[in-house]
């Protein structure tokens, strides 16, 4: 855990350097509501003002967690985000994970989200709903849906999400929930500062044979830097992974940000660089 903030606390530091000597050469004063993907574990609509087409690399690395972007040993991520018009917006990644213990597998899903109020503009409150499908470690294919709500402004934004999916096999929950938020607050002209909260497989409050370990819970910092005039953003998150219930089950190999092992809490950090197609 320790290690975790610590390295978190000097990549904010770094950032912070590149941010104060990217304003000394260009001051130029930025809406702030405009990012592609500024959080890691919410997603967030595009409207006809944002970048329309972005493409992004991510990867993690985690201890005692598992899961997608948790991966226990060294996770890759590769993504494509674009607005479609009429208040649509496509998400889709493929994920590859090189574990500790060796091998390697991969995962894909794909998503569209349409707002259903506001997303004519990136400042103010949107609300949205999607459907997906998805295909994870084991090849076990899911519906999902999600709802997306976010709120943005010049100095500051938020998002959230609502996650619900239906594995097609009987041996997974009947249905599973995952909810997260995030809050980032412009500090200067090109860089965010915030935090994320993630709750995994919220079922498992209620649900004792749980199939993917047990409700889980992460909490921690998050930077975005946008420098201005480029194609490229960045973003940083993660922190300890904290189990709230445990299910005596063999934990699935279903997609997940977070742990899928049901003894032993961990933690997880994962960097995003997203490359604008359009600026």
């Amino acid at each position: 855990m320790k290690k975790t903030f610590l390295m978190l606390i000097f990549a904010g530091a770094v950032l912070n350097c590149a941010a104060q000597k990217i304003n000394e050469t260009t001051p130029e004063i930025k809406r702030g509501a405009d990012a592609a993907q500024p959080f890691l574990f919410s997603l967030n609509t595009l409207t006809a003002e944002n970048p329309r087409w972005n493409i992004h690399y991510s990867g993690s690395y985690g201890e005692r967690t598992n899961g997608q972007f948790g991966y226990d040993g060294l996770g890759q991520q590769f993504g494509v985000k674009g607005y479609l018009g009429s208040r649509l917006t496509l998400y889709a990644t493929a994920a590859i994970g090189f574990a500790n213990s060796g091998g390697v597998t991969s995962a894909q899903q794909a998503e569209v989200i349409r707002d259903l109020v506001g997303g004519k503009g990136i400042t103010g409150f949107r609300l949205g709903a999607g459907l997906g499908l998805s295909r994870d470690w084991s090849s076990i294919g899911s519906a999902i849906s999600r709802i997306t709500a976010s709120f943005d402004q010049t100095n500051w934004r938020m998002a959230g999400n609502l996650r619900f999916e239906k594995a097609f096999d009987k041996t997974r929950d009947k249905l599973d929930f995952i909810s997260s938020f995030g809050y980032q607050h412009r500090v200067s002209n090109v860089l965010y500062l915030g935090f994320e909260a993630l709750g995994q497989d919220l079922e498992g409050f209620w649900e004792k044979d749980e199939a993917e370990g047990g409700a889980k819970v992460m909490i921690g910092p998050s930077i975005n830097l946008e420098p201005n005039h480029s194609k490229l953003s960045f973003s940083l998150s993660g922190g300890p992974v904290f189990y709230a219930t445990r299910s005596q089950v063999i934990p699935s190999e279903a997609i997940r940000e977070i742990g899928s092992v049901a003894s032993g809490n961990g933690y997880t950090i994962r960097a995003l660089v997203n490359f604008n197609l359009h600026r």
